[in-house]
C-alpha cells in the first residue's frame, strides 16, 4: 500500500535544446506498488513546452491546472483544467502551456515507457 502527497515528491527539472521549463515528478509505479504503468506529474512553466516527439505506446493524460494545447499527428488542441487525452502510439505530440498560465499535467505510460523509472 502506499498513501503520499505530490508536494513531498521531489520534481526532476528535465534540460534539453527541445523542450522549455518543465519538471517531472514520479508519482507512483511499481516501487510504490503498481506494476505495469507509472504516474507522472509533469509542470510546465508558462511558455513552457515538452520535446516534440513519438514513441511506441500510448498514453493517458488529465489536465490538473493551466491552460495550454496538445499537439498531435499535426493537430492542435486546447487544454484546460480537467481536459482528459489520450495519445496513441507512434503519434508526433508535444505539450505547451500557455503564456500567463502554467500547465500542470498526469500522465500515465507503461512501465518501460519512462526511463527515470
Amino acid at each position: 500500500m502506499f498513501i503520499g502527497h505530490i508536494s513531498e515528491i521531489e520534481g526532476l527539472k528535465l534540460e534539453g535544446d527541445d523542450l522549455k521549463g518543465v519538471v517531472k515528478k514520479l508519482l507512483i509505479g511499481p516501487r510504490e506498488g503498481w506494476n505495469g504503468h507509472v504516474m507522472r506529474l509533469f509542470i510546465l512553466d508558462e511558455g513552457g513546452y515538452t520535446p516534440r516527439h513519438k514513441h511506441p505506446w500510448e498514453h493517458v493524460n488529465i489536465i490538473l491546472k493551466g491552460e495550454g494545447t496538445l499537439f498531435v499527428d499535426g493537430e492542435e488542441y486546447p487544454l484546460k483544467e480537467g481536459s482528459l487525452a489520450v495519445v496513441p502510439e507512434n503519434s508526433p505530440h508535444q505539450y505547451m502551456a500557455d503564456k500567463g498560465s502554467p500547465l500542470h499535467l498526469i500522465c500515465i505510460v507503461p512501465e518501460f515507457g519512462d526511463s527515470d523509472y
